[in-house]
């Protein structure tokens, strides 16, 4: 989903070099806290007239039917998001001729701010760090929230027990503290709760450690890249001293074990080459890492020199204990083929894409995992895309895949249609991606187990995974005008056994609960969300589901859709850290829940120019 903003941050904020006028940056330069400098006039300058100068508004361009980010957004994204994007993300081809000085400069430019310093990650500089650092309890002791599903099937659902919180108190839920992100803009970090911690990462690229109950701050580590990941909690063997780690992936394609007590780094494994990164949290299961894998190509259809398409989405399995790849497997099984040239003359490649950009799905009984697969680039489509797909835990091997919507290839840059070639597809597809959104995978009321899914195409479907994914339902979310390219159901839903629960972006949101065993809807509501609705994942407990808008509100709905408590987070808060700080727009990362508390990040950008932000937020009835 980080599409769009990283289509346009090499060209984002041109026009905010004309605004500032002939005179700007004559005088003594602005300092930031700690004396460093503003640009002014910023390095990366000359680099913006020469690439895209004047390539985005104020109001942000209109592409293939979405809103670029506007000025404003890119303004307000982190200079260490920019540099990976240019260095290691989606923009690497366009960036290739410049050098990391040149994209440093521009990630500067670009955030007007300079890319934090290593004492970001040092909680000795922040106010209220821990004043001690006590051994660390059981996982099991204490309920947690592990990683981004509760649990491997990833219905995002706690038990009463695991929440330590009923239906009847959420409306009393306040706010007990606020930490700041030191540098932070976007919230893409999930927070882990474990061992009565709180373990959350930031787009500065650091991973804080911090009390349940207080907020104060155990540790912080400094990883290679930020990353949209929920951290796992879970043992580790093979280190002297260290009982539990904490494994996370970033958007560079790295895999890192620190141990939970004090954050020191155990391994870390470079799992992409240059044709892959990761936009996903990985999955825990018995001693290994289930990593997704996505696609870097869908920027490069109207660049017709660049030979394309062979990039794509796939599965990586990992040693916990050592970080050892086990195996790794592409989306499409069949081999890249040549599909001749386009009309400059350059080399087609296919099928390609189908990336999967959201968590995978255990299933311990039948010793496999399911991903979703998102659109294909190129030419062709391939047949795995926009699909579920099952995978051998033992080896990788697909062993079935089901196919929602067929001839789905999507590139930025191409028109609806192509007949001159080049890297795009014939017809533009309509983006209908699986990727974002883990399957749900539930046990019925007779024992029979079910695969639930629902995407940006707005369509629910319940497979059978002991019939080689047989649909068993299957419910339309949307009335009159399909969804656009940006997506109906794009992070996810949440299910208690009984029901599915799906938020939904459109104008003014909504929640639609599903039964699980007819796929019939229940109800659908609207929650007065503002026109973006909503994106992020949905969470719940019994007769409780806790979902995030686009406006910044936290909502809790009942079982029977109405809405019950609500907290705006798109405000300023004074952190227990020290930290200036606010709150933004809620995406990706969902609300997760245990021991009577519920915690959140706030301050999605995205790609619908949300609100910037850089706070965890963590509630109690207390």
């Amino acid at each position: 989903m980080s599409r769009f903003i990283l289509t346009v941050l090499v060209c984002g904020a041109a026009s905010w070099v004309y605004a500032q006028g002939p005179g700007a940056g004559k005088g003594p330069e602005p300092q930031l806290e700690g004396g460093l400098p503003i640009f002014g006039p910023p390095l990366g300058v000359a680099l913006f007239q020469k690439n895209c100068a004047g390539c985005h508004t104020a109001e942000g361009l209109e592409m293939n039917g979405r809103i670029a980010p506007a000025i404003a957004a890119l303004n307000a994204t982190a200079p260490e998001r920019i540099f990976e994007a240019l260095s290691t993300g989606k923009m690497k081809e366009q960036a290739a001729s410049l050098t990391n000085r040149e994209k440093r400069d521009l990630s500067e430019y670009l955030a007007r701010r300079p890319i934090p310093q290593p004492a970001a990650a040092d909680v000795s500089k922040m106010a209220n760090p821990c004043s001690s650092n006590p051994p660390l309890v059981d996982l099991a002791a204490l309920s947690s929230w592990s990683g981004w599903g509760a649990g491997g099937n990833n219905a995002r659902f706690q038990t009463e027990r695991s929440a330590g919180l009923k239906a009847i108190d959420v409306p009393k839920l306040k706010l007990k503290w606020a930490f700041g992100l030191p540098g932070g803009s976007s919230g893409t970090s999930q927070p882990t709760v474990a061992f009565g911690r709180v373990f959350v990462g930031s787009d500065n690229a650091s991973v804080y450690s911090m009390d349940a109950k207080s907020g104060c701050a155990y540790w912080a580590f400094r990883a290679d890249a930020s990353g949209r990941f929920a951290p796992i909690a879970a043992p580790v063997s093979g280190f002297p001293g260290s009982r539990y780690a904490i494994y996370f992936v970033t958007s560079r394609g790295s895999a890192y074990a620190l141990d939970a007590h004090d954050g020191k780094q155990l391994w870390k494994t470079e799992i992409t080459g240059g044709l892959h990164n990761i936009s996903a949290s990985a999955a825990y299961h018995e001693g290994r890492l289930y990593v997704p894998l996505a696609g870097t190509e869908t920027m490069s259809g109207a660049n017709s020199s660049y030979e394309c398409c062979r990039s794509r989405g796939g599965v990586a399995a990992l040693d916990a204990q050592s970080g050892r790849i086990l195996w790794q497997v592409d989306s499409i099984p069949e081999p890249l083929k040549r599909l001749g040239e386009n009309q400059k003359g350059t080399q087609l490649w296919g099928p390609a894409g189908a990336s999967v950009w959201n968590t995978p799905t255990v299933d311990a009984k039948r010793k496999r995992i399911y991903v979703g697969t998102g659109n294909s680039f190129g030419p062709i489509a391939a047949d795995t895309s926009d699909s579920i797909l099952a995978l051998s835990m033992e080896d990788g091997r697909i062993l079935w895949s089901h196919q929602e919507f067929k001839g789905d290839s999507f590139m930025v840059g191409c028109g609806p249609t192509n007949p001159a070639g080049g890297n795009c597809p014939q017809t533009l597809g309509p983006d209908w991606d699986f990727g974002g959104s883990s399957a749900i995978l539930q046990t019925l009321a007779g024992g029979k187990d079910i695969l639930v899914a629902a995407g940006k195409g707005g369509v629910a479907i319940a497979l059978d995974p002991e019939a080689n994914g047989k649909v068993l339902w299957r419910t339309t979310l949307w009335e009159g005008k399909p969804p656009s390219a940006d997506g109906l159901v794009v992070f996810g839903g949440t299910a208690d056994g009984k029901r599915v629960y799906y938020p939904l972006q459109r104008p003014g949101g909504g929640l639609t609960a599903l039964q699980l065993d007819t796929g019939k809807v229940d109800w659908t509501v609207a929650i007065n969300a503002d026109r973006r609705g909503q994106i992020g994942a949905a969470s719940s407990i019994p007769g409780v589901v806790f979902t995030g808008a686009w406006d910044g509100t936290l909502r809790a709905v009942d079982a029977n859709g109405k809405v019950i408590w609500s907290f705006d987070t798109h405000q300023d808060f004074q952190t227990v850290n020290g930290i200036m700080a606010n709150g933004g727009s809620l995406g990706s990362p969902g609300p997760t829940i245990a021991n009577g508390m519920v915690f959140v990040s706030s301050g999605y950008v995205g790609v619908q120019n949300g609100f910037a932000g850089n706070v965890v937020l963590a509630f109690s009835v207390e």
